[in-house]
């Protein structure tokens, strides 16, 4: 190999050594700066022209996140995702009903909207709402982030990494729904038992150590309900819905359309609304982007899979990219494992990203570091006096991540 083959080699490595620790060493970067820092230092090894670093972002997924983002941050602002706890606190439900009903709230508001959004807005109030009945707090937060995570899996707009998958294979949105939604409603619903018969009923429903709150049950630094804006962003969704299975418009330009529908508004000033997208995370995706083009310029990729090949591993084998799936999601988190075994799935890729898709994102829930929506749900929850750490977390994300690939293996294997 060249010295500059060499190069991009070092550089690739210690990118996914960033994407694995979180950032680099004594150095203040999170895994978005390091891609980025990434991408620059390979576009000066080689020589890459601009034009074709631009060339190897995925755009379309680049502006289906970013249309995605503004439409949740739309019904943030309007606060639509904890009107809907409060109204679900608000019925009289025994606490197993009450557990199904917010995972079921979860699962379905991720399935459309971001899930780390989801559970920004959702934490506060399943906290207090939980204090304020006497309950314990744990298993209602755990079963939140993880019913985000399972839920986010059922359409090809509920996580980034499904955004990816759905653009790059071209996978059409209703035959994904079609194969996705059975194992996310039964994973959601093993979730549920998991939770009832092994943590709430055999520790209790109630948390005799921790005082009822006397908070109110929505944050006073929500957003207020706002009937008309979020009315304004649920038509907007339903219609983004509809289109996608019923058409063959370009997804990114119909999501684009709809968030530019909701800017123009009187009331929620734009600034606010942009304020809200996680560029953050667009950075990531192309800083990822660049750095890997240019990990496959240099051969070294294919030839590695090439030599698996030739022992047996297939990364297009359900079994194999069950296992590799699951294994690089907790390693260097979901999004850059995506990116790693998306070139390699072979010329007729279907089925093969939709097992890809599940089994990412229901890898989020084997550990507490696994998602952002659990760090989220963790870190709010701390704030609130609820201490969350990783041994309660895998007591529940562990076996609950561990039947549901089991799950997608029996429908997808």
């Amino acid at each position: 190999m060249s010295h500059v083959e060499w190069g991009v080699l070092l550089v690739f490595l210690l990118v996914y050594l960033g994407m694995f620790l979180g950032g680099l060493p004594r150095l203040k970067l999170d895994r978005s700066g390091v891609a980025l820092l990434g991408a620059i230092a390979v576009i000066a090894l080689t020589g890459m022209p601009i034009e074709t670093a631009a060339q190897a972002v995925d755009l379309p997924t680049l502006v289906l996140l970013f249309a995605f983002m503004l439409i949740s941050a739309q019904m943030r602002l309007g606060g639509f995702y904890t009107e809907v706890t409060r109204r679900v606190a608000a019925r009289p439900l025994s606490a197993p009903a009450l557990l199904a009903a917010l995972i079921a709230v979860a699962g379905a508001l991720s399935a459309v909207f971001s899930n780390d959004v989801v559970c920004l807005a959702m934490t506060p109030v399943v906290v207090q709402l939980c204090l304020q009945r006497g309950r314990n707090p744990l298993p209602f937060l755990i079963g939140l982030a993880c019913a985000s995570n399972i839920g986010s899996a059922a359409t090809l707009i509920g996580n980034p990494q499904n955004m990816l998958i759905g653009s790059v294979l071209s996978i059409p949105f209703g035959a994904y729904l079609w194969q996705a939604l059975p194992p996310v409603l039964l994973s959601l619903i093993i979730l549920w038992l998991w939770l009832f018969v092994f943590h709430l009923r055999r520790d209790g429903w109630k948390a005799p150590s921790m005082p009822a709150g006397d908070a109110p049950l929505v944050p006073q630094d929500a957003p207020p309900y706002n009937p008309w804006q979020t009315t304004k962003g649920l038509v907007v969704a339903g219609s983004l819905m509809a289109i996608f299975l019923f058409t063959d418009w370009p997804h990114e330009v119909a999501a684009l359309v709809g968030a530019g529908v909701l800017l123009l508004s009187r009331r929620l000033h734009s600034a606010h609304v942009i304020g809200l997208v996680d560029w953050s995370l667009l950075l990531l995706f192309i800083g990822l982007f660049v750095v890997n083009a240019a990990m496959q310029q240099t051969g070294m990729a294919g030839e590695a899979v090439r030599w698996l090949g030739e022992h047996g591993i297939v990364l297009t084998d359900p079994g194999v990219l069950l296992v590799l799936g699951t294994a690089l999601s907790n390693l260097v988190s979901n999004v850059p494992a995506v990116m790693l075994l998306l070139p390699h799935l072979g010329t007729e890729p279907g089925q093969a990203g939709v097992m890809l898709a599940l089994v990412s994102t229901f890898a989020g829930n084997l550990l507490l570091v696994g998602s952002i929506a659990n760090l989220i749900v963790a870190d709010l929850a701390a704030r609130q006096g609820v201490r969350i750490d990783w041994r309660q977390h895998a007591a529940v994300g562990l076996p609950v991540t561990l039947l549901t690939l089991a799950v997608v293996w029996a429908f997808m294997g």
